[in-house]
């Protein structure tokens, strides 16, 4: 499977485009995070995000339920359902030490969020980043399907 593409819209504090070297790093980290997070949902891969969610992270599913981070571990587990997932309408807001990633996800398969007529389903996504120690780790995802 082909990395999704991605056209990311990076912003720091008030809405201005980020500029110098450490904004653009953390742009450029955040993205590569971001493309991390969606190949590693659509492949389960388990390691990756022990390696790159805080141990305090919680996750709003689409359903209302709200997984820590054992139970989102559990759920990436699971082998995934979906085919073509991808990523577009990715925005990467940066704050300081805090990164909030926007986006909206389209997928294939056999999920309860399919549409009738068989076309691709989509959702949105906003993911939350912390710098702690030096590293970006997400600590919240919210997860929507329509």
């Amino acid at each position: 499977m082909s990395s999704p593409r991605m056209h990311a819209a990076i912003e720091s504090e008030g809405g201005k485009i980020v500029q110098g070297a450490t904004a653009a790093n953390d742009g450029e980290s955040l993205e590569k995070l971001n493309a991390g997070y969606m190949r590693s949902v659509q492949t389960s891969d388990v390691r990756w995000f022990e390696e790159n969610l805080a141990e305090d992270f919680l996750n709003s599913n689409p359903d209302g339920s709200l997984a820590d981070r054992e139970g989102f571990l559990r759920q990436i587990a699971r082998p995934a359902t979906i085919s073509n997932f991808g990523a577009s309408d990715v925005r990467i807001r940066i704050f300081g030490d805090i990164a909030i990633i926007h986006g909206r996800t389209t997928y294939n398969g056999r999920t309860t969020y399919n549409k009738a007529d068989g076309q691709p389903a989509a959702g949105r996504y906003t993911d939350v980043w912390a710098r702690r120690s030096g590293r970006w780790l997400c600590v919240a995802a919210h997860v929507t399907r329509g």
